[in-house]
């Protein structure tokens, strides 16, 4: 059974979203379904090549969190900093093939979040 969902979301979003549109069902899933691993030591969750603010926001959706605190997660302080750093570089242009892959997770990531929290904006009002 599948159920199919509408958001309303700004006009920029929407076109950052357009080009991952035929992947965010998918997406959607492996977060939903996603649990935590319990047998294994935390320490042992995060695989050295996530950048920081991914495995921050995979941490959290695996705990279960309520839509309420979906709503109001916000990555930590030295993952936003690590973000700012890989835009300003960017700017610039001169990020390296490694750094522009990173970027390119924070983006991804970023849909999904915005995704997320959408929906669990609207279970909430």
């Amino acid at each position: 059974m599948t159920v199919e969902l509408t958001l309303q979301v700004p006009n920029r979003v929407a076109r950052r979203l357009e080009p991952i549109r035929d992947r965010l069902p998918a997406l959607l899933s492996q977060i939903a379904e996603a649990r935590p691993p319990f047998s294994f030591p935390p320490v042992m969750t995060r695989p050295v090549n996530i950048p920081l603010a991914y495995a921050e926001v995979i941490e959290f959706l695996v705990s279960g969190p309520p839509p309420r605190e979906i709503t109001a997660f916000k990555v930590s302080e030295k993952a936003q900093a690590r973000l700012r750093k890989l835009l300003d570089k960017n700017r610039e242009s001169l990020l390296t093939s490694a750094e522009q892959a990173e970027l390119d997770l924070y983006e991804q990531i970023e849909h999904v979040m915005i995704l997320l929290k959408a929906r669990a904006h609207a279970s909430t009002a």
